[in-house]
């Protein structure tokens, strides 16, 4: 017998022996196998179909952006939305350029109709050469409707959206005022979903108020043009006042927009599947354990410590292999009905006007399939080495299982991890993406766990000693604290499976509730006038129109406002690859920017202005983008060439995580002849109604094109736009709770199976079953009382992390710390419940094998 076991020539009768290993094991414990698979599933199934729905949205978005630049090798436009449209010639008659072709893009608004309808002036004559698919398709009995002042196509999103066909009117907004056109046809060709309107140029300049500027002019080079050196050459001649950009730019821009938000759906996806690793082991770790007898007699027959340990590695990997195959599948169809149902942006709106599918990624199947194996087998490695090292003579001794756990009690490897994350959380970003706050989150929870024998050990037997001086417990609970304390191997495990969960619970929570509250607190410092005013506008700075100067004065003069302060919001594109930074002229007091401004660190005061400085106040965002900081003097693309603007401080700005620069309208308007607003803050006179401005408003001539609102409707809009941002997140940390309680159950029943002879020896003695019933309840209390209190430790360390570090280079804010102590509290004393029933009930089916039985087997 021991030949056939052992010896290398008979590869059959080992396998068939690995079957029925494999067998006889989930046959007896098929419950455990089941859940540590759908955990396994679970982890997998959540980062499968967040990587799908992002990837099929970007995908979607980037081809409908490559489609509005056509055949264009590089796209001129200025730093501000628009310019003059004497750059156009320029370019056609530049020697190298083939074909120069202007548009003109604008956000408008379709009264009735939440969001913006992009429209696009184009030269039809140009276009057909650089974008053909944006040339409009007039009806065959009115071909010349593609040159009409008084007409546009629309792409079919656009007509179902506003359920317009060929030959109706549509009434278009822009700033205050309205522009009424036809409805002339379709377009050449578009993505599916995506809203646009086009119509000629020079009628959409003369139509919304923008004569002689256009947005950009696409240039196709003549053959043989060096286009690196003619995009290089270009843009040193125009200077930064003016933007050279190739189509990936456009990409390029949209990549960093939503990369942050991608990364962390991802991450926080992937926290499911850590801890279904966690659960593999100590399913997996419990099972050795309990088989410690049957593999030492295995051993006596001639079984290899190798073939052992490949054994038990590949019923982790069987776990794994069927769990990420299952959670591919279940993966793919929640991207299908994600996409069907809730759209694209998974609450971050950043892929607006897309209809994408889900498609089938190869890549990214395998990396998750073999991601959801490797962290299986990660979970086996430790029970399998164990196994393979112990000595069958001692392993057959009953007793013994403690022995098995006595390494995992070893504090240097938990130690090392521990102050690798402390040194990871000093690093700067990764590719603008917080990899090492990640690994150091990552690492912090593996150092943790690994610690918890250590200190399971310290804690219990410091408990028993305090009980055995003072007799206080009783014998249900000194029997209990002297079981947790002789075997803090088993306990450990068991209070690892709590400590895991409710640490990532911990830091979840706390990180979004100090963002929510950062949020609440930040909208309440802006809101600081009695009612808010802004032109309706689709697009996000409103560069389509605003309010006219003789417009500002109508408003400032209605009766009961004290004072109105008028607000101009733009864009200036900076860098080609990174989205637009958004430009705020409004009125600041440049002696106490903090009275409008929520300030953060130090604040430049004008007598450190030099003569012809203009001061500026930089967001958060564009420290870390773009290295400004308070004092630093930078140029901005507004006013003439050499114009200098001084940082005067830096403000927080949870709106805008791509930059935003506020500056003094009066600055803004003197360099730009820009004397548009967009927003205005009106207080009220004292004793005046807020209602009775509002209607004084709304009689005006305009009235109908202004958004009215007041602060508290402000912040409650703003409350639940984050809501439903972190709509995902709240999804996946239940998700976590879930995935937690589901391996606390399974730890705690294999622990109770496993003790069948404890029990048998128990009731030998006198003890009844009611009372080991409270033993196990105890012990299930204590455990998770222990596990959650240690948890909030490490999920409060973890916290940190994700405040302080994650979520400062990931969106470039910084908030303050807020506990959640009420749900926190919560969840606490539901798994405090949980735990002590489970145990429970995993001990009725040890308890009522018959004692003598349950004794003979300890031989």
């Amino acid at each position: 017998m021991r030949a056939e076991i052992g010896s290398g020539p008979h590869t059959a009768g080992h396998r068939v022996l690995a079957r029925w290993l494999l067998g006889a094991e989930w046959r007896s414990h098929r419950g455990r196998a089941l859940v540590a698979i759908a955990t396994i599933a679970l982890g997998v199934a959540l980062g499968y179909a967040v990587q799908l729905i992002n990837s099929a949205a970007f995908n979607e978005f980037s081809a409908a952006a490559r489609s509005l630049s056509g055949e264009a090798d590089l796209q001129v436009r200025g730093a501000q939305p628009f310019v003059d449209e004497s750059i156009y010639a320029s370019l056609s008659n530049d020697p190298q350029v083939a074909l120069a072709s202007p548009v003109l893009a604008l956000d408008v608004m379709v009264p009735g109709r939440d969001g913006a309808l992009p429209v696009l002036g184009i030269d039809v004559f140009k276009a057909s050469r650089i974008t053909p698919d944006l040339i409009g398709v007039p009806s065959p009995d009115r071909p010349f409707d593609t040159l009409a002042s008084d007409t546009l196509f629309l792409s079919p999103a656009a007509q179902r959206w506003l359920n317009l066909k060929t030959g109706d009117a549509v009434t278009l907004r822009s700033g205050t005022s309205s522009v009424r056109l036809r409805v002339a046809g379709g377009l050449a060709r578009t993505r599916p979903g995506q809203r646009l309107a086009v119509m000629d140029i020079a009628a959409a300049q003369w139509r919304f108020g923008k004569v002689g500027k256009l947005s950009r002019v696409d240039v196709q080079l003549a053959h043989g043009v060096d286009r690196p050196r003619f995009k290089r050459d270009l843009q040193a001649r125009l200077g930064n006042p003016w933007i050279v950009a190739e189509a990936r730019d456009t990409e390029s821009r949209t990549d960093r927009l939503s990369r942050a938000y991608r990364i962390n759906m991802n991450v926080l996806a992937l926290v499911a599947l850590f801890t279904g690793a966690f659960l593999v082991f100590s399913t997996q770790a419990l099972s050795v354990v309990r088989r410690r007898s049957q593999f030492a007699i295995l051993r006596v027959l001639g079984l290899t410590r190798a073939r052992l340990l490949r054994q038990i590695l590949l019923e982790g990997t069987l776990l794994g292999l069927l769990g990420s195959l299952c959670g591919l599948a279940l993966g793919y169809a929640m991207a299908s009905g994600a996409l069907r149902f809730f759209g694209s942006d998974l609450g971050g709106g950043y892929f607006p006007g897309v209809q994408p599918r889900v498609g089938f990624e190869p890549l990214a199947s395998l990396l998750f399939l073999m991601l959801g194996v490797a962290v299986s087998v990660l979970g086996s490695i430790a029970p399998a080495v164990d196994a393979a090292r112990a000595h069958p003579a001692a392993a057959l001794k009953a007793g013994a299982e403690e022995v098995a756990l006595a390494r995992l009690a070893t504090p240097w490897p938990a130690l090392a991890c521990l102050l690798v994350a402390g040194v990871l959380t000093r690093l700067p970003p990764w590719f603008d993406a917080p990899i090492a706050g990640y690994l150091a989150v990552a690492l912090l929870l593996v150092g943790g766990i690994a610690l918890m024998p250590r200190v399971t050990a310290l804690i219990f037997r410091a408990a028993s000693r305090v009980g055995g001086t003072r007799r206080r417990f009783g014998a249900t609970g000194t029997l209990a604290i002297a079981r947790l304390a002789n075997a803090p191997g088993q306990a450990s495990i068991a209070m690892g499976g709590v400590l895991s969960s409710f640490a990532l619970i911990v830091a979840m929570a706390i990180m979004v509730a100090s963002f929510r509250v950062s949020v609440d607190a930040w909208v309440t410092h802006l809101l600081s006038a009695d009612l808010y005013v802004r032109v309706a506008s689709g697009g996000n700075s409103g560069d389509a129109g605003g309010l006219r100067l003789d417009e500002q004065a109508r408003i400032a003069a209605i009766a009961g406002i004290r004072n109105a302060a008028f607000a101009r919001i733009t864009h200036l594109t900076l860098n080609p690859a990174r989205p637009d930074v958004a430009l705020l002229a409004r009125e600041i007091d440049a002696a106490d920017p903090g009275a409008t401004l929520q300030m953060s660190g130090a604040i430049l005061s004008p007598a450190a202005f030099h003569s012809g400085e203009i001061p500026v106040w930089a967001s958060e965002a564009m420290v870390d983008l773009y290295g400004y900081r308070t004092g630093q003097r930078v140029q901005l693309p507004l006013g003439g060439h050499g114009q200098v603007f001084v940082v005067a401080g830096v403000w927080r700005d949870y709106a805008r995580q791509s930059g935003a620069i506020q500056i003094r309208l009066a600055d803004y308007r003197r360099l730009t002849g820009d004397t548009h607003a967009t927003d205005v803050a009106v207080t009220v006179e004292p004793g005046t109604s807020v209602e009775r401005v509002i209607g004084g408003l709304r009689a005006l001539p305009f009235g109908a094109s202004l958004d009215l609102s007041q602060p508290g409707e402000i912040r409650a809009r703003t409350l639940v736009i984050f809501d439903r941002s972190f709509a995902v997140t709240y999804l996946l940390e239940a998700v976590a709770i879930v995935i937690g309680l589901f391996g606390v159950a399974a730890t705690f029943s294999a622990q109770t199976l496993a003790r069948t002879r404890e029990f048998g020896m128990l009731r030998h003695v006198g003890v009844t079953r009611a009372q080991i019933f409270a033993i196990l309840a105890t012990e299930g209390g204590l455990l998770t009382a222990c596990g959650i209190a240690l948890g909030f430790a490490l999920g409060f360390a973890i916290s940190l992390i994700l405040v302080f570090v994650v979520n400062p280079q990931s969106f470039h804010w910084s908030m303050s710390l807020h506990v959640p102590w009420i749900v926190l509290g919560t969840v606490a004393m539901v798994m405090l419940v949980l735990s002590c029933t489970t145990a429970v009930v995993a001990g009725r089916g040890a308890v009522s094998v018959d004692a003598v039985r349950a004794v003979k087997e300890d031989w």
